[in-house]
């Protein structure tokens, strides 16, 4: 999970301030309290920084207000479209899944078809591994690998269960 692109993802669709950023993004994340809100300005403070952000003013209660530049807008689709190696975690592609459906980012079908094409190769690998090892006599290794490829197969299924429902 980063904070990073969920900031990004959260300025994309309107400029904010600090302690919102947190409820929202602790609302895309299903998770309550659980963002330190130092980690936000932090956070922010890169952003600006980095000229991802930037500061456009403060409301009523003297908080400040953040939004998105073109350079943020450009790093956030840039992250959507990275696909996530499966060592990464599978959690790092759902976050950015669910990014990508908060903004109704357009080219979600590219994203999910690079996702699966990494997978695909992740799996023609450790098959590849898995004969050598069964060949071998190594018989944790070859469990363990295949373990990691029904986590892979499965990715792919709900990947392929996303797309059906992405069909008019």
């Amino acid at each position: 999970m980063s904070v990073k692109y969920g900031i990004l993802t959260m300025l994309y669709l309107q400029k904010n301030h600090g302690y919102e950023l947190k409820l929202e993004l602790e609302s895309l994340l299903g998770i309550k309290g659980k963002i330190n809100p130092g980690q936000i300005y932090t956070t922010l403070d890169r952003l600006i920084r980095d000229q991802l952000v930037i500061s456009v003013g403060m409301d009523d209660q003297e908080r400040k207000f953040y939004e998105i530049t073109t350079e943020g807008n450009k790093e956030l689709e840039k992250w959507l479209l990275e696909p996530v190696p499966y060592h990464s975690t599978k959690e790092d592609f759902h976050f950015k899944w669910s990014c990508a459906r908060k903004i109704d980012f357009k080219q979600e079908n590219e994203m999910l078809d690079q996702q699966k094409a990494m997978i695909m190769k992740d799996v023609m690998d450790l098959t590849k591994f898995k004969t050598e090892f069964l060949l071998q006599g190594d018989e944790n290794r070859y469990l363990l690998i295949t373990s990691t490829l029904l986590h892979l197969e499965a990715d792919l299924n709900w990947i392929n269960q996303v797309e059906n429902r992405n069909r008019p």
